[in-house]
């Protein structure tokens, strides 16, 4: 039933009660609201509570609302087979009323323009000519996420439309952007040299407004030349736009740039919006570039940019330095330019294709033009001015960076290397130095060198004040760290390491933890340069960082899992290369473990935590079985996390992979870890837990290992084997684990597996086989393999049941004749096919064969095409008495043939994992299955088709089979029509 006016207070209401923090009343209205989305008049009567101006002081409620109406258009303006969807009058009432919504408009235009709605550009820009600066500023608000929608679609129809879109809008919001900036500049030149006063709040009110509508319009000439056009490094044709855009943005940049100091006091919201400005259009500029990098390469728009980034880099006005927002744009710029695969040069080999040489010489054209316009903008003083500056200035720390790590050293080391690298300056200098340095690594690299040795030369390893020096030492190890790769030709690490690494190390000082901190990044990162008798002592030093009264010192240790392992190879290394006596090596393994343990006490962070963890994990793995006689301090260490992490799920799940390699590590002497492992595993293979979801994958993965690496089942982990059915009976995610597990038991077990857990066993394998695909059917034959080989006599009767032979046997030969063969021999499954009153007097592969021409008119369409392929592959197998059913598996396959185009239609109820088998009658499924989904199945409606083509092509195999005689002696036993019917289907194959 449809809702309508009269209903508009109800479904207020219900969006009222949908915001109750009380749960009665929230549950209820909720449920009722879902049922609604679906009548008729829903989003008519949401879109009239969105507008309706008496309830513009309930934000809450009106937001409500949009969500629900733009979910409804999500899912029911289409129209769909299990949905009548909206209807078209309710459709045209809501595209005509909802122009001034933004986001639901274009969730409907992604939809229905162009096809259903041509108008709407047409209706938009007629609104925009009569509209005031308030009006236009919103329906600016409107066209930029239409465009933003529009431009996410990915096929090329409408990439094309959205080109012709680009082509009719580019010149209107480009002659509006140029007559806005200049009246926004003038506005603000006159304000900053003006008092205060009534009359210019007002006139700064309309000229914020005017810069709203400015910035959003600034926002769609973006969109339209980043997804208005092909990129011209795949197409290699000019964008003109780039050429007329880039260099008026800039030099909007540059109008704007005074005025952050004019604002900075005293007028708060002009001064954010020079900020936010100037940040924008050099994002702006950045996308361009990316997308396309040949037009921006040209020589009116790449040397202004390029010289003015590096400018403000080098050579910032003293109140720039504090906008950090704009010098990281400035140095993503710079980075973006240098790294522009574009710009490198070509390499082209041999090509005998015509075309591709004059493409590729094209392409080598354009890279060397933009190649000799870098090198003049960049030549090597300015390269070694950049370098120095990056270091001196940018990366080196400041007075509040220690104020920070004083305060609080975790989140201080957090916040200044495990942050996005465009989110700080710091970073985003590190990353610019980096790629700066892989350009021009032949020139830089005695540039760092000599930088290194004036730190080191001015700040004696033995100084402990923090001074300029120290800092500049401190910043000179951060760039020897980050290109390590090309320093080890310079100098030694060893000789490093001797001469003044140890020296600064062994010194203690409080002060000392700036130094400590870059010593632990540089032995992280030249560790594979760290060799012979060094590896012994850097291991030591290394483990005592980890002691280090400071966390930011103990926490940067592993920064990164290449690290984590860097520095376990080093301890590893050191014992079998330095000759350490056994007794040695054991000494620093808890000594390490302690030190982990107790900086675990001491973070709070959950990155903190997580990095322990990973240490603890990696030197586990790397150690071994050598860990055994510290398994009881590891054991009451994980038990400890995980009771003090609950509720902390991501955490736990760290701490099951930890668990993971602790049982890999201690193998067969895994059992003296089990009063800690099982209770924490039990608990993660708990569907009922609360953390499943969260926690259900690692802990399978746990119950594997543990399983595989026990000596023998005990009770415990008997008991376990239920919770598999659970996890299998709601999906099939951890199948390839699960078979695992299954073989696990059954080998490590035995008959008391089978005793205890037989039905469970069968019911599970009966799950698997009558609903998954066949990969999945395949991957569970080795399952039933094993449990006939171990148990001859007991497990036949679960593999009738499990096998379903009405259906799986069928899939069975199609997918690996040989095992169903293989299978069929067992004289144990044909005693249990007597059992279930079938005559056993011939071959087992025959009674399968009775007993599917019996039930081949009361099965599903895509068993029946099953069963027709399997009837048509044993016509090949020697089996003479088949000749003698001849003309009923052949009346099987011409019916499946004819009736091949009837069935295509028929609604295919299987997923990715389920098949239509027995097990799955009562599963729905809403959709109309995809071809490649019918392709992974294998059972599609084209499946008659091969059927045909089988039938066809293995008539002379079993001709020369069977004998002519005996062929031709079948053949005639068929009645005249059903061999016209054959023929005809034949032809149709």
């Amino acid at each position: 039933m449809a809702l309508s006016a009269s209903d508009l207070q109800t479904v207020y209401s219900l969006l009222v009660s949908s915001l109750s923090a009380d749960e009665s009343v929230r549950k209820p209205a909720e449920s009722t609201l879902a049922q609604c989305e679906s009548r008729h008049g829903f989003c008519s009567c949401l879109l009239e509570v969105i507008s309706a101006k008496d309830l513009a002081s309930q934000v809450d409620v009106r937001l409500m609302a949009s969500v629900y109406f733009k979910n409804s258009i999500t899912r029911y303006w289409r129209h769909r087979r299990d949905s009548t969807g909206i209807v078209n009058d309710e459709k045209s009432h809501l595209r005509k009323n909802s122009l001034q919504l933004a986001v639901l408009t274009s969730k409907i235009a992604r939809i229905d323009y162009p096809k259903e709605w041509p108008e709407l550009f047409p209706t938009l820009a007629q609104q925009l000519e009569s509209a005031d600066t308030l009006g236009s500023q919103r329906l600016f608000m409107v066209l930029f996420q239409i465009l933003k929608e529009l431009s996410s679609k990915r096929l090329s129809s409408d990439q094309r439309n959205f080109r012709e879109i680009a082509s009719h809008l580019f010149e209107y919001s480009w002659n509006l952007w140029k007559t806005d900036v200049q009246k926004i500049l003038q506005d603000l030149s006159g304000l900053s040299q003006c008092l205060p006063s009534n009359s210019l709040v007002l006139q700064q009110d309309n000229l914020l407004l005017i810069c709203e509508r400015w910035l959003l319009c600034s926002k769609i000439i973006r969109q339209l030349i980043i997804s208005g056009y092909p990129s011209d490094a795949t197409s290699l044709e000019d964008v003109c736009t780039v050429k007329e855009v880039c260099p008026l943005i800039l030099n909007a940049i540059q109008s704007f740039l005074p005025f952050y100091s004019s604002f900075q006091e005293g007028n708060d919201r002009l001064w954010e919006f020079v900020k936010q400005v100037c940040t924008k259009l050099m994002k702006i500029l950045i996308r361009i570039q990316e997308r396309h990098p040949y037009s921006f390469g040209d020589g009116h728009v790449l040397p202004l940019v390029l010289d003015l980034c590096l400018n403000k880099i080098t050579s910032p006005e003293r109140e720039i330095m504090s906008y950090e927002r704009f010098l990281i744009q400035c140095m993503v710029m710079v980075k973006s330019i240098l790294e522009c695969k574009e710009y490198k040069a070509v390499l082209t080999g041999r090509v005998i294709n015509e075309t591709a040489t004059k493409w590729e010489e094209r392409k080598k054209s354009i890279s060397s033009s933009v190649a000799d316009i870098l090198a003049k903008i960049l030549p090597n003083e300015r390269i070694t001015l950049l370098c120095n500056v990056l270091i001196r200035r940018y990366v080196i720390l400041t007075a509040n960076d220690l104020e920070a790590w004083h305060q609080s050293p975790e989140s201080f080391h957090h916040e200044q290397d495990m942050i996005q690298w465009t989110e700080k300056v710091r970073p985003c200098a590190e990353a610019l130095y980096i790629v700066l340095f892989e350009n021009y690594r032949q020139l830089l690299s005695p540039v760092i060198v000599s930088l290194l040795r004036e730190a080191m030369d001015s700040c004696p390893a033995v100084e402990i004040e923090i001074t300029p020096r120290m800092l500049l030492k401190d910043a000179a190890y951060t760039a020897a760290g980050h290109v390590y790769y090309e320093l080890s030709g310079y100098f030694s690490l060893s000789d490093w390491f001797n001469g003044t690494l140890s020296v600064e190390l062994s010194n203690s000082h409080p002060n000392m933890r700036i130094i400590h901190r870059k010593i632990a990044l540089v032995l992280g990162q030249w560790v594979s340069e760290i060799k012979g008798d060094t590896r012994k002592m850097v291991s030591c030093a290394l483990i005592r960082l980890l002691q280090d009264s400071d966390v930011a010192v103990r926490v940067c240790l592993p920064v990164s899992y290449l690290e984590f392992s860097g520095i376990m190879s080093l301890v590893m290394l050191s014992y079998w290369d330095c000759n350490i006596s056994e007794e040695g090596f054991n000494e620093l393994l808890p000594t390490c473990w302690g030190a982990c343990f107790k900086l675990m006490e001491d973070v709070q962070e959950f990155d903190s935590k997580v990095q322990v963890l990973n240490l603890i994990s990696v030197s586990m793995e790397h150690a071994g079985e050598k860990i055994t006689p510290f398994a009881k301090h590891l054991a009451e260490f994980f038990q400890k996390i995980w009771e003090e992490s609950t509720g902390e799920s991501l955490l736990q799940i760290q701490l099951l992979a930890a668990l993971r390699n602790f049982v890999y590590s201690l193998g067969y002497q895994s059992p003296i870890c089990y009063d800690m492992l099982l209770p924490i595993l039990q608990k993660g293979i708990d569907i009922n837990n609360p953390d499943e979801l969260n926690l259900l994958e690692d802990s399978v993965l746990l119950w594997e290992a543990t399983l595989s690496h026990a000596p023998s089942l005990i009770p415990q982990l008997l008991d376990f084997f239920p919770y598999l059915l659970g996890i299998m009976e709601r999906n099939f995610d951890h199948l390839q684990v699960a078979i695992i597990i299954i073989e696990d038991y059954i080998i490590s077990a035995g008959s008391e597996f089978l005793n205890r857990h037989s039905s469970s066993l069968a019911k599970l394998l009966e799950g698997i086989v009558g609903t998954v695909n066949d990969k999945g059917l395949l991957s569970t034959l080795p399952i039933i393999d094993l449990l006939v080989q171990c148990f001859p006599m007991e497990a036949p009767p679960m593999i009738y049941g499990t096998l379903q032979v009405t259906w799986a046997c069928p899939r069975l030969l199609i997918l690996n004749t040989s095992y169903l063969a293989h299978l069929a021999s067992e004289p144990s499954l044909g005693f249990v096919l007597q059992q279930a009153g079938l005559s056993i007097d011939q071959n087992v592969l025959l009674c399968l064969v009775d007993l599917w021409l019996d039930r081949i008119d009361s099965v599903t369409a895509v068993q029946r095409k099953t069963y027709a392929l399997a009837l048509a592959i044993i016509l090949t197998l020697r089996l003479p008495e088949v000749m003698d059913k001849l003309d009923e598996i052949l009346s099987v396959c011409t019916s499946v043939i004819l009736g091949g185009s009837e069935e295509a239609s028929e609604e295919d109820s299987s997923d990715t994992t389920s098949s239509s088998g027995p097990l799955s009658e009562g599963f729905e499924y809403n959709g109309i299955p995809s071809k490649e989904l019918r392709k992974r199945q294998g059972v599609g409606p084209d499946q008659a088709a091969v059927v045909g083509e089988h039938s066809e092509g293995e008539s002379p195999s079993v001709r020369a089979l069977h004998g002519q005689e005996a062929f031709n002696a079948a053949i005639n036993r068929i009645h005249p029509s059903a061999l016209a019917q054959l023929q005809r289907a034949l032809k149709m194959a």
